[in-house]
């Protein structure tokens, strides 16, 4: 078994209603908490009205980084924060059809940023 690469999150704050995080690694039970506490964090502290995830860097998601997006959508709901999950690669599209949480996890920027 393959140890899992080391997971990196950088928050940027785009500007006062959009903020960013950026994972880069593997989203796994070993280090799923870092975005996590990113996530739960940066809405506490900045509460933005557009929070994006830029899901370029990530290599792999187990059950648990699974966990983790969905607990980030939870946040994002209860801070009334759109979350997008940008630049997602196949891999994770395809994670997330499989499980039946895209439609839950994918916002849909055009559509948000018309009713916005």
């Amino acid at each position: 078994m393959v140890a899992p690469e080391y997971l990196t999150c950088t928050t940027v704050l785009v500007d006062d209603t959009t903020a960013c995080v950026v994972p880069s690694g593997d989203l796994t039970y070993d280090n799923g908490g870092l975005l996590r506490d990113a996530v739960v964090d940066l809405l506490a502290t900045r509460r933005p009205a557009r929070l994006h995830v830029d899901c370029a860097g990530l290599a792999f998601c187990d059950s648990f980084g699974l966990s983790v997006l969905l607990g980030a959508r939870r946040a994002a709901d209860e801070a009334t924060t759109t979350l997008f999950l940008d630049n997602r690669p196949p891999w994770l599209d395809r994670l997330l059809q499989r499980t039946g949480t895209y439609d839950h996890l994918v916002t849909d920027d055009v559509g948000e940023r018309r009713a916005g």
